[in-house]
Protein backbone atom coordinates (compact mmCIF):
# COMPACT_ATOMS: atom_id res chain seq x y z
CA UNK A 1 0.00 0.00 0.00
CA UNK A 2 1.11 3.22 0.42
CA UNK A 3 1.29 6.53 -0.32
CA UNK A 4 -1.90 8.34 -1.80
CA UNK A 5 -3.31 11.26 -0.71
CA UNK A 6 -5.20 14.87 -1.49
CA UNK A 7 -8.52 15.94 -0.70
CA UNK A 8 -11.12 13.41 -0.88
CA UNK A 9 -13.90 15.02 -3.79
CA UNK A 10 -16.53 11.97 -4.51
CA UNK A 11 -19.72 11.86 -2.43
CA UNK A 12 -18.97 8.15 -1.96
CA UNK A 13 -16.54 8.84 0.81
CA UNK A 14 -17.84 11.98 1.93
CA UNK A 15 -18.32 10.80 5.45
CA UNK A 16 -14.53 10.34 5.15
CA UNK A 17 -13.89 13.53 3.69
CA UNK A 18 -16.08 15.13 7.06
CA UNK A 19 -13.79 13.13 9.22
CA UNK A 20 -10.54 14.48 7.31
CA UNK A 21 -11.76 17.96 7.55
CA UNK A 22 -12.47 17.85 11.52
CA UNK A 23 -8.94 18.08 12.73
CA UNK A 24 -7.61 15.85 15.52
CA UNK A 25 -7.30 16.88 19.41
CA UNK A 26 -5.24 14.24 20.92
CA UNK A 27 -5.94 13.86 24.82
CA UNK A 28 -3.23 14.69 26.69
CA UNK A 29 -1.85 11.78 28.69
CA UNK A 30 0.91 11.01 31.09
CA UNK A 31 4.44 10.40 29.29
CA UNK A 32 6.33 7.58 29.45
CA UNK A 33 8.81 8.79 31.42
CA UNK A 34 5.79 9.85 34.01
CA UNK A 35 4.12 6.69 33.85
CA UNK A 36 7.42 4.52 34.70
CA UNK A 37 9.10 6.45 36.99
CA UNK A 38 12.28 5.07 38.54
CA UNK A 39 13.12 2.54 35.38
CA UNK A 40 15.83 2.22 33.48
CA UNK A 41 13.32 2.26 30.93
CA UNK A 42 11.85 5.38 31.75
CA UNK A 43 14.83 6.98 32.00
CA UNK A 44 16.50 5.57 28.83
CA UNK A 45 13.55 6.79 27.30
CA UNK A 46 13.07 10.42 29.06
CA UNK A 47 13.55 13.54 26.71
CA UNK A 48 16.98 14.39 27.54
CA UNK A 49 18.35 11.10 26.81
CA UNK A 50 16.82 10.60 23.45
CA UNK A 51 19.28 9.83 20.29
CA UNK A 52 17.87 12.57 18.41
CA UNK A 53 18.99 13.98 15.34
CA UNK A 54 18.25 17.66 16.57
CA UNK A 55 18.61 17.72 20.29
CA UNK A 56 15.26 18.67 22.09
CA UNK A 57 13.13 18.26 19.25
CA UNK A 58 11.82 15.03 17.69
CA UNK A 59 12.47 14.98 13.87
CA UNK A 60 9.21 12.70 11.61
CA UNK A 61 9.73 12.20 8.13
CA UNK A 62 7.11 11.76 5.13
CA UNK A 63 6.61 11.66 1.72
CA UNK A 64 5.36 14.33 -0.52
CA UNK A 65 2.99 15.02 -1.36
CA UNK A 66 1.30 14.00 1.64
CA UNK A 67 -2.13 12.20 1.14
CA UNK A 68 -5.38 11.48 2.71
CA UNK A 69 -6.64 10.37 4.50
CA UNK A 70 -3.05 9.97 5.82
CA UNK A 71 -2.13 13.70 5.99
CA UNK A 72 -4.52 17.10 5.04
CA UNK A 73 -3.87 19.34 2.80
CA UNK A 74 -0.31 17.84 1.80
CA UNK A 75 0.35 19.48 5.43
CA UNK A 76 2.09 17.27 8.00
CA UNK A 77 2.59 19.49 10.89
CA UNK A 78 -1.06 20.42 10.88
CA UNK A 79 -1.40 17.55 13.30
CA UNK A 80 -4.44 16.30 10.56
CA UNK A 81 -5.10 13.24 8.91
CA UNK A 82 -4.36 9.49 10.38
CA UNK A 83 -0.40 9.60 10.36
CA UNK A 84 -0.11 13.37 11.49
CA UNK A 85 -2.53 12.79 14.48
CA UNK A 86 -0.07 9.62 15.21
CA UNK A 87 2.68 10.96 15.27
CA UNK A 88 1.83 14.12 17.21
CA UNK A 89 -0.19 11.69 20.05
CA UNK A 90 3.49 8.86 20.30
CA UNK A 91 5.93 12.44 20.48
CA UNK A 92 3.22 14.00 23.26
CA UNK A 93 3.31 10.21 24.98
CA UNK A 94 7.31 10.80 24.60
CA UNK A 95 7.54 14.12 26.48
CA UNK A 96 7.52 16.69 22.85
CA UNK A 97 4.86 19.26 22.70
CA UNK A 98 4.03 19.79 19.48
CA UNK A 99 6.18 22.63 18.70
CA UNK A 100 8.80 20.36 19.45
CA UNK A 101 7.89 18.23 16.54
CA UNK A 102 9.61 18.95 12.91
CA UNK A 103 9.16 17.23 9.50
CA UNK A 104 11.39 16.54 6.58
CA UNK A 105 10.68 15.10 3.23
CA UNK A 106 11.56 11.45 2.66
CA UNK A 107 10.83 9.39 -0.12
CA UNK A 108 9.69 5.98 0.31
CA UNK A 109 12.68 4.24 -0.78
CA UNK A 110 14.88 6.31 1.00
CA UNK A 111 13.42 5.57 4.70
CA UNK A 112 13.30 1.97 3.95
CA UNK A 113 16.97 1.63 2.78
CA UNK A 114 20.01 1.33 4.62
CA UNK A 115 21.37 4.55 4.33
CA UNK A 116 21.90 7.20 7.11
CA UNK A 117 18.20 8.74 7.92
CA UNK A 118 17.51 12.27 7.95
CA UNK A 119 15.03 11.57 10.73
CA UNK A 120 14.06 10.07 13.77
CA UNK A 121 11.19 8.24 12.58
CA UNK A 122 9.02 8.01 9.75
CA UNK A 123 5.80 7.84 8.84
CA UNK A 124 4.64 6.77 5.46
CA UNK A 125 2.05 3.84 5.52
CA UNK A 126 4.95 1.63 5.59
CA UNK A 127 4.40 -2.20 6.31
CA UNK A 128 6.56 -3.85 8.92
CA UNK A 129 8.47 -7.07 6.77
CA UNK A 130 10.85 -9.20 8.09
CA UNK A 131 12.82 -8.06 4.71
CA UNK A 132 12.54 -4.83 5.40
CA UNK A 133 13.75 -5.01 8.88
CA UNK A 134 17.18 -6.17 7.81
CA UNK A 135 17.46 -2.47 6.65
CA UNK A 136 16.04 -0.56 9.35
CA UNK A 137 13.88 -0.66 12.73
CA UNK A 138 10.17 -0.97 13.39
CA UNK A 139 8.33 0.45 16.17
CA UNK A 140 5.10 -1.61 17.01
CA UNK A 141 2.49 -1.03 14.20
CA UNK A 142 -0.05 1.97 14.75
CA UNK A 143 -2.55 0.19 11.80
CA UNK A 144 -3.29 -3.08 11.10
CA UNK A 145 -4.11 -3.23 6.71
CA UNK A 146 -6.80 -4.93 4.96
CA UNK A 147 -6.53 -4.94 1.10
CA UNK A 148 -8.71 -3.50 -1.33
CA UNK A 149 -9.76 -3.75 -5.21
CA UNK A 150 -10.35 -0.63 -6.63
CA UNK A 151 -12.07 -0.77 -10.20
CA UNK A 152 -14.26 1.40 -12.45
CA UNK A 153 -18.21 1.17 -13.17
CA UNK A 154 -18.49 -1.34 -15.74
CA UNK A 155 -15.26 -3.03 -15.38
CA UNK A 156 -15.41 -7.04 -16.15
CA UNK A 157 -15.07 -7.18 -12.49
CA UNK A 158 -17.27 -4.21 -11.30
CA UNK A 159 -19.96 -6.05 -8.87
CA UNK A 160 -17.93 -9.18 -8.27
CA UNK A 161 -18.19 -10.70 -4.83
CA UNK A 162 -15.72 -13.62 -4.57
CA UNK A 163 -11.63 -13.64 -4.61
CA UNK A 164 -12.81 -16.59 -6.96
CA UNK A 165 -14.19 -13.96 -9.44
CA UNK A 166 -10.70 -12.41 -9.93
CA UNK A 167 -9.09 -15.01 -10.90
CA UNK A 168 -8.77 -14.05 -14.88
CA UNK A 169 -8.88 -10.28 -14.21
CA UNK A 170 -5.89 -8.16 -15.04
CA UNK A 171 -5.09 -7.07 -11.69
CA UNK A 172 -2.20 -4.05 -10.74
CA UNK A 173 -0.35 -2.61 -7.80
CA UNK A 174 2.61 -0.44 -6.60
CA UNK A 175 6.00 -2.30 -6.79
CA UNK A 176 7.71 -3.80 -3.32
CA UNK A 177 3.99 -3.13 -1.85
CA UNK A 178 2.11 -5.81 -0.13
CA UNK A 179 -0.62 -5.36 -2.12
CA UNK A 180 1.10 -7.06 -4.63
CA UNK A 181 1.66 -9.73 -2.18
CA UNK A 182 -1.85 -9.88 -2.14
CA UNK A 183 -2.48 -10.41 -5.57
CA UNK A 184 0.15 -13.08 -5.95
CA UNK A 185 -0.48 -15.24 -2.43
CA UNK A 186 -4.39 -14.19 -2.31
CA UNK A 187 -5.70 -13.54 -5.68
CA UNK A 188 -3.58 -15.62 -7.29
CA UNK A 189 -5.09 -14.67 -10.80
CA UNK A 190 -4.23 -16.55 -14.12
CA UNK A 191 -2.52 -13.04 -15.95
CA UNK A 192 0.86 -12.31 -13.95
CA UNK A 193 -0.32 -9.14 -12.12
CA UNK A 194 1.30 -5.76 -13.89
CA UNK A 195 3.58 -3.60 -11.37
CA UNK A 196 3.55 0.33 -11.33
CA UNK A 197 6.38 2.69 -9.60
CA UNK A 198 3.64 4.65 -8.10
CA UNK A 199 -0.43 4.12 -7.52
CA UNK A 200 -0.62 7.11 -9.21
CA UNK A 201 0.89 5.66 -12.38
CA UNK A 202 -1.86 2.52 -11.93
CA UNK A 203 -4.72 4.95 -11.52
CA UNK A 204 -3.41 6.36 -15.12
CA UNK A 205 -3.70 2.47 -16.29
CA UNK A 206 -7.10 2.02 -14.89
CA UNK A 207 -8.41 5.21 -16.62
CA UNK A 208 -6.46 3.55 -19.52
CA UNK A 209 -9.00 0.59 -18.77
CA UNK A 210 -5.33 -1.04 -19.72
CA UNK A 211 -6.26 -2.85 -16.45
CA UNK A 212 -8.93 -4.42 -14.19
CA UNK A 213 -8.26 -3.15 -10.91
CA UNK A 214 -5.76 -1.92 -8.21
CA UNK A 215 -4.88 -3.92 -5.14
CA UNK A 216 -4.66 -1.59 -2.66
CA UNK A 217 -5.03 -0.74 1.38
CA UNK A 218 -8.66 0.20 2.41
CA UNK A 219 -8.03 3.64 3.14
CA UNK A 220 -6.27 4.41 -0.41
CA UNK A 221 -8.75 2.90 -2.01
CA UNK A 222 -11.33 5.69 -0.96
CA UNK A 223 -9.07 8.12 -1.24
CA UNK A 224 -8.82 6.77 -4.92
CA UNK A 225 -12.51 6.34 -5.52
CA UNK A 226 -13.00 9.71 -4.09
CA UNK A 227 -10.40 11.67 -5.48
CA UNK A 228 -8.52 10.20 -8.76
CA UNK A 229 -11.53 8.73 -10.11
CA UNK A 230 -14.59 10.07 -11.18
CA UNK A 231 -16.21 6.37 -11.72
CA UNK A 232 -14.06 4.62 -9.56
CA UNK A 233 -15.70 1.72 -7.07
CA UNK A 234 -14.54 -0.54 -4.49
CA UNK A 235 -15.09 -3.85 -5.48
CA UNK A 236 -14.22 -5.25 -1.98
CA UNK A 237 -12.13 -6.25 0.77
CA UNK A 238 -9.96 -9.69 0.41
CA UNK A 239 -10.42 -11.21 3.23
CA UNK A 240 -8.02 -11.30 6.41
CA UNK A 241 -5.37 -13.53 6.76
CA UNK A 242 -3.51 -14.62 10.15
CA UNK A 243 -1.38 -11.70 11.39
CA UNK A 244 -2.65 -8.38 10.70
CA UNK A 245 -0.29 -6.52 8.38
CA UNK A 246 0.11 -3.51 10.26
CA UNK A 247 1.74 -0.25 8.78
CA UNK A 248 5.10 0.82 11.83
CA UNK A 249 6.92 4.00 12.05
CA UNK A 250 10.49 3.64 10.49
CA UNK A 251 13.68 4.18 12.10
CA UNK A 252 17.74 3.62 11.83
CA UNK A 253 18.48 -0.22 11.96
CA UNK A 254 19.40 0.02 15.81
CA UNK A 255 17.93 2.62 16.93
CA UNK A 256 18.15 3.14 20.63
CA UNK A 257 15.06 5.18 20.12
CA UNK A 258 12.71 2.62 18.50
CA UNK A 259 11.69 0.68 21.96
CA UNK A 260 10.92 4.27 23.35
CA UNK A 261 8.64 5.18 20.32
CA UNK A 262 7.08 1.35 20.28
CA UNK A 263 6.16 1.85 24.10
CA UNK A 264 4.34 5.24 23.00
CA UNK A 265 2.26 3.39 20.55
CA UNK A 266 1.47 0.62 22.61
CA UNK A 267 0.40 3.02 25.45
CA UNK A 268 -2.18 4.74 22.22
CA UNK A 269 -3.04 1.71 21.61
CA UNK A 270 -4.15 0.70 25.13
CA UNK A 271 -5.48 3.92 25.82
CA UNK A 272 -8.20 3.50 22.68
CA UNK A 273 -5.86 7.01 21.16
CA UNK A 274 -5.35 4.31 17.90
CA UNK A 275 -8.67 3.47 17.71
CA UNK A 276 -10.65 6.81 18.28
CA UNK A 277 -8.20 8.09 15.50
CA UNK A 278 -9.32 5.31 13.08
CA UNK A 279 -12.60 6.06 13.16
CA UNK A 280 -12.46 10.13 12.44
CA UNK A 281 -9.83 9.68 9.90
CA UNK A 282 -9.80 5.93 8.02
CA UNK A 283 -13.78 4.89 8.92
CA UNK A 284 -14.02 2.40 5.82
CA UNK A 285 -17.73 2.46 4.91
CA UNK A 286 -19.27 0.61 1.51
CA UNK A 287 -16.01 -1.51 1.01
CA UNK A 288 -17.57 -5.09 0.92
CA UNK A 289 -16.16 -8.43 2.10
CA UNK A 290 -15.22 -10.56 -0.59
CA UNK A 291 -15.90 -14.09 -0.37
Amino acid sequence: MNRSRLALAAASVAAIAALAACGSSTPAGPTLASTESGTGAADACAKGSLPLVTPGKLTVGTDKPAYEPWFSNDDPSNGKGYESAVAYAAAEKMGFAKSDVTWVVVPFNTAISPAAKSFDLDVNQISISDERKNAVDFSSGYYDVRQAVVTYKGSPIDGKTTVADLKGANLAAQVGTTSYDAIKNQIQPSNDPKVFDTNDLAVQALKNKQIDGIVVDVPTAFYMIGAQLDDGVIVGQLPATGTPEQFGAVLDKGSKLTPCVSKAIDALRSDGTLEKLQQEYLANAGAPELK
